[in-house]
């Protein structure tokens, strides 16, 4: 199965096995670098730090917040955006980083 992202317009199609390997956790080829998990069963995977921007949230503004590119499990697979202050900010009852150790088992395996 492969996920889609948009980039100035343009639908690219990326990879999304996954594949543990000595060093950690890839999926379609790219490192994770970080992995956050819900109990509602939604997984984030990032694997590109890209930027880091002031975020206005309903709870309030996140300065710093990190933007990262990876792949998301939800309804839905896809390769995208997310920011960590988002994920952060519904509280670690609901959502938590997922420990390194952990990261090369984590996520729904097809």
């Amino acid at each position: 199965m492969q996920g889609f992202y948009v980039l100035n317009s343009a639908v690219i199609s990326m990879p999304n096995t996954f594949e543990t390997r000595a060093d950690g956790l890839y999926i379609g080829g790219k490192k994770v670098l970080a992995g956050w998990e819900s109990f509602s069963g939604w997984y984030w995977f990032g694997t590109e730090r890209t930027r880091k921007q002031n975020s206005m949230l309903p709870s309030g503004t996140v300065n710093n917040d990190q933007i990262w590119f990876g792949f998301v499990q939800g309804l839905e697979e896809e390769w995208g955006y997310f920011s960590q202050g988002e994920i952060e900010s519904l509280g670690p009852m609901k959502i938590w980083k997922i420990k390194d150790v952990d990261l090369p088992h984590a996520g729904r395996r097809h």
